[in-house]
């Protein structure tokens, strides 16, 4: 009895131990091999999602609307040790998502990651003094090249037998920044973009999720941080009264590209210093 009261005990410890093993190689490389494509990803959110996902273990393909800030970006990652490679997109192009998509097929042999992260916002004003020719951009980029982007990565992602798509959606969404109307509506639109394809790419075992990330000190939303009247506004609506950084957006779209995530889809994970989210 004490002899197989022992050997329970060994064979409970050396599962621990292996279990202990497994775990640790997982949280090392819990992107292993994976191929990831990120839009708009030579600077703020979408470089520091890009490093991120590098960082545990994908080889990412970066892209930008112009060439030297590729080159620079795919430069720095490199130093870094990072597999990273880019191309120039323009997301509003087919044949720049077209090459984008086939750059990260010709290099890796395939898709299972997509940061649809571009967007524009080229107006500030009243929602009803905004001309049909910004309507037009700003959703053209911001949610049309999304779904569009996603359209094109899918058949990729089928021949893996799965994927995950991750959209960056905004606060805005959920709370319209005064002033931003446009750029905030789009946003909204985003959400429910998600919820559509998470039901109908389910089946396909890819899943799709969202991130809105609050005020992130980037070049971008220099707009708002860079007023400090408006700044000190957006502060008093967050609980962590501070603007955030681009890192802590990258580990959330990291986590919701990874099999930790694997029951998570059509979710929006806000990331807003907790700003109110709810419409």
């Amino acid at each position: 009895m004490q002899k197989a009261g022992l050997l329970l005990g060994g064979c409970v410890r050396a599962w621990k131990s292996a279990r202990m093993a497994s775990s640790k190689v997982t949280r090392q490389n819990p992107l292993q091999n994976k191929v990831a494509l990120v839009t708009a990803s030579t600077d703020g959110i979408g470089f520091a999602i890009a490093r991120r996902l590098a960082q545990d273990g994908a080889h990412v393909v970066i892209s930008s609307r112009k060439q030297q800030n590729v080159d620079r970006a795919v430069a720095t990652l490199k130093g870094e040790g990072l597999s990273v490679t880019g191309t120039v997109c323009h997301v509003g192009k087919a044949k720049d998502r077209e090459r984008l998509v086939a750059t990260a097929v010709n290099l890796h042999g395939g898709i299972d990651i997509l940061i649809s992260n571009a967007a524009v916002n080229p107006f500030i004003g009243n929602l009803l003094d905004t001309t049909e020719e910004v309507w037009d951009k700003i959703l053209d980029i911001n949610v049309k090249a999304a779904a569009l982007m996603t359209k094109a990565v899918v058949p990729e992602m089928e021949k893996r037998g799965g994927g995950s798509v991750v959209f960056v959606a905004s606060i805005a969404a959920f709370a319209p920044v005064p002033g931003l109307g446009p750029y905030n509506v789009s946003k909204t639109a985003l959400l429910g973009l998600n919820k559509n394809l998470a039901l109908e790419l389910a089946p396909k075992n890819i899943r799709v999720n969202c991130l809105a990330p609050g005020l992130i000190k980037t070049n971008f939303s220099s707009v708002l941080w860079m007023d400090k009247a408006r700044e000190d506004s957006i502060k008093e609506s967050m609980r962590i009264s501070r603007i955030g950084k681009p890192e802590e957006c990258a580990g959330i779209v990291a986590f919701l590209c990874s099999e930790d995530a694997s029951y998570i889809n059509g979710e929006t994970v806000v990331v807003a210093g907790g700003t109110p989210s709810r419409l």
